[in-house]
């Protein structure tokens, strides 16, 4: 399956952009990929002597995956997501500086207000992390 460049989904960019790829985008299952590379600055903080991404970051990958999965299906066009909750979130694993994580995404709910997914963020085979989210929909036109 071929496509478009994550950043022709998402309107976020690095340092803040948390999927390097999509797999599937389909209405049933969106899986993307991001491997968090040893110079992200995070690691400068997030324990110098110990690094680990930081859940919060694995949430916000999720959530992008989840974006850009909607962005591939052509439902989220002219919208910007803006994440409104966080649910049921678990870590189960930690993750380390060169480790890809496999994002898996569902979409429980869509309307023209929001939407609500779930997902789940692997390394490997091994469960790292996963949560359940509402994002309220929002104009993509520029203010101020």
């Amino acid at each position: 399956m071929s496509l478009p460049d994550v950043t022709r989904l998402l309107p976020h960019r690095p340092p803040f952009l948390f999927v390097d790829r999509l797999e599937r985008a389909e209405p049933d299952l969106i899986v993307g990929y991001r491997r968090f590379p040893a110079d992200e600055p995070v690691f400068t903080g997030h324990f110098p002597s110990y690094p680990v991404v930081p859940g919060v970051l694995l949430i916000e990958s999720l959530a992008q995956c989840g974006g850009a999965g909607i962005a591939a299906q052509s439902d989220g066009a002219g919208s910007i997501l803006f994440l409104a909750t966080v649910e049921k979130a678990k870590f189960r694993r930690q993750v380390r500086p060169g480790e890809q994580v496999r994002l898996e995404v569902t979409t429980t709910r869509s309307s023209r207000a929001m939407i609500r997914q779930s997902g789940k963020a692997y390394v490997g085979d091994e469960l790292a992390a996963e949560a359940t989210w509402l994002c309220l929909r929002g104009s993509a036109e520029r203010h101020g």
